[in-house]
């Protein structure tokens, strides 16, 4: 079995730091630092409620694991002669510039036009800080699965959440990209 090289500390502590510098940019952007509601709760399930996007996980937590698969495969394709540390924090920035542009004015109006998050008012920090997370995770979880049970998880997320909620990473990014009137209804249930 091939080793995993570890990423050093040095790496960890500046991915620490951009996580920090996209919570104090959403905190100093309006965003609530945790729910509204005054608690903070490890896993909501309700998808279209006043909690989601704002605890630590919920059902769009596999989207942002798919992120870390993707960035990882990103990272490998164009930083393949760069140490591992560069390629964490090349997902790291993009995941938390996501976060930032996700809670923007423009994204959240964008969201509730076009998609099926007809009252979605954007993240709780705390949400954004957790999704980037998430996708730290993806991240080293393909850093060391072979490329085929990847790819086999991924699709088992997509076709999960597809089946739970009508929703998952592949719709929202055609439903951002180029709306469908056919999927919003099928979506609407």
């Amino acid at each position: 079995m091939n080793r995993v090289p570890v990423i050093p500390r040095g790496y960890w502590v500046a991915a620490f730091l951009l996580v920090a510098a996209a919570a104090a940019i959403l905190l100093w952007n309006g965003r609530p630092p945790i729910c509204t509601c005054g608690t903070v709760k490890l896993w909501v399930g309700t998808v279209n409620g006043p909690d989601n996007s704002q605890h630590i996980a919920d059902w769009y937590t596999p989207s942002h694991i798919i992120h870390g698969f993707l960035f990882y495969l990103l990272g490998w394709l164009f930083l393949k002669r760069n140490p591992p540390g560069d390629r964490l924090i090349g997902a790291v920035l993009i995941e938390a510039g996501w976060e930032i542009l996700e809670n923007s004015r423009f994204i959240i109006d964008r969201y509730r036009e076009e998609t099926a998050a007809l009252g979605y008012t954007g993240d709780s920090v705390i949400n954004s800080v957790a999704d980037i997370g998430w996708m730290i995770l993806g991240f080293a979880i393909a850093r060391r699965l072979p490329v085929k049970w990847t790819v086999a998880l991924a699709i088992l997320f997509e076709l999960g959440t597809l089946a739970t909620i009508r929703d998952n990473l592949t719709l929202n990014v055609i439903m951002l990209v180029a709306p469908s009137d056919a999927i919003r209804a099928w979506q609407a249930g």
